[in-house]
């Protein structure tokens, strides 16, 4: 079975129309098996099919499939460029990023090609210098997709690329400017589209996994994890102080409904208290919320009052991802950005209230990968914009 919603959701199921034609190549697939002896560690089996994987990595696009479906290398093209960042309140000269996504997927919005299931994708991952290179692309129209750990949201090249056979393409420099109106008084996490650095607790000890035992980055794949946000906070809900609280321990990997004794489930609403020594009353702030995964959740968003109706803000219901009950760290990333109006904001303490209301099976969760307040926008930093792009 090659394409199922058991475990992402129907977001990534392609959706057929009917009468439409529609065909795609799943495959070669390599089936490697090997052996060891009764006496033999069983994990050099392990490290033997890795480096085969690397082996069979190396050797795609295979050359003997006989269908005019799969092109050999020959008659696929390849793209190379360069990726920069421009962020004035990070720093006023443009950026090279490693490590950074870069991607072909069909034609679409930017970041479509979390949901894009129909066509085909081609990634690599930029080196220290921005420069990447992407070979072996089956001729067609593509858009030129990016996302850069450590900036939020997602770049799309402007213009369509067309891939021919036996061609390269150098599309030169290329700029994104990640989302940003003004200067940062305060974030919680890391900008990378995961969960996997804020707090996972253990797991109760009847549930535990051995095999995962002692390995940090695999706690979140422990079983039952969902329920302990109950047990640590019986009563009242999470509280994170910006500048005393520590998010690799004070903010809960997902925001989970709390179990409660007669085995229903509530939703929960947790607060982010931060401090402002000067107020500017006619400016807008900026809140981005950036999250990791969402399942049949709703993210609703209160400034110092959290008993606002409406709320400030509200998503909706959003996602699909079944990343906690899959034991995931995260699924397809969303990005919000809510207007704070300076009047709604006090000199000294203030409050956002974050609340997930939904709560009719323990499942419904949100996991946030980077939280950021921005200060209204200053002048001086509205900076020309001057292209470096070298196209073709």
């Amino acid at each position: 079975m090659f394409v199922s919603a058991h475990y992402s959701g129907e977001d990534l199921i392609p959706k057929i129309q009917n009468n439409e034609p529609w065909k795609k190549v799943f495959g070669p697939v390599f089936i490697y098996l090997n052996w060891a002896m009764d006496s033999d560690n069983p994990l050099l089996l392990w490290e033997d099919a890795k480096a085969q994987m690397s082996i069979e990595v190396e050797s795609w696009p295979y050359n003997f499939p006989a269908s005019e479906d799969f092109p050999t290398s020959d008659l696929r093209g390849s793209i190379s460029g360069t990726l920069l960042v421009k962020d004035v309140y990070i720093d006023e000269e443009y950026m090279s990023v490693d490590s950074a996504y870069v991607g072909l997927a069909l034609p679409g919005d930017a970041g479509s090609w979390q949901r894009e299931s129909k066509g085909y994708q081609f990634w690599t991952r930029t080196d220290e210098d921005g420069n990447f290179t992407i070979s072996d692309i089956r001729p067609g129209d593509y858009n030129l997709y990016a996302w850069v750990p450590g900036f939020i949201g997602d770049y799309k090249y402007e213009f369509d690329i067309r891939i021919s056979p036996g061609c390269d393409t150098d599309l030169g420099g290329i700029l994104y400017e990640p989302p940003r109106d003004g200067p940062t008084l305060w974030e919680i996490g890391i900008p990378d589209r995961s969960a996997a650095e804020f707090f996972v607790p253990d797991p109760d000890p009847k549930y535990i996994n051995k095999v995962l035992v002692n390995k940090p980055d695999l706690r979140f794949r422990q079983y039952g994890l969902w329920d302990r946000y109950a047990e640590l906070y019986p009563d009242t809900d999470l509280v994170y102080t910006v500048g005393v609280s520590d998010y690799r321990k004070d903010w809960f990997f997902a925001q989970v409904n709390r179990k409660k004794d007669d085995k229903t489930y509530q939703g929960t609403t947790w607060q982010i208290v931060f401090k402002l020594d000067e107020i500017n009353q006619t400016g807008t702030f900026k809140l981005r919320l950036a999250l990791a995964s969402a399942t049949a959740a709703e993210l609703q968003v209160r400034v110092n009052d959290p008993k606002a109706n409406p709320p400030l803000f509200s998503s909706g219901v959003i996602g699909k991802d079944n990343s906690i009950a899959r034991h995931g760290i995260h699924g397809l990333y969303w990005l919000y950005t809510v207007d704070v109006s300076g009047s709604l904001l006090v000199e000294g303490n203030n409050t956002i209230f974050l609340t997930q209301p939904r709560a009719t099976t323990p499942w419904q969760n949100i996991m946030y990968d980077y939280i950021r307040l921005e200060a209204p926008p200053r002048h001086h930093h509205q900076l020309q914009n001057c292209s470096i792009l070298a196209r073709k």
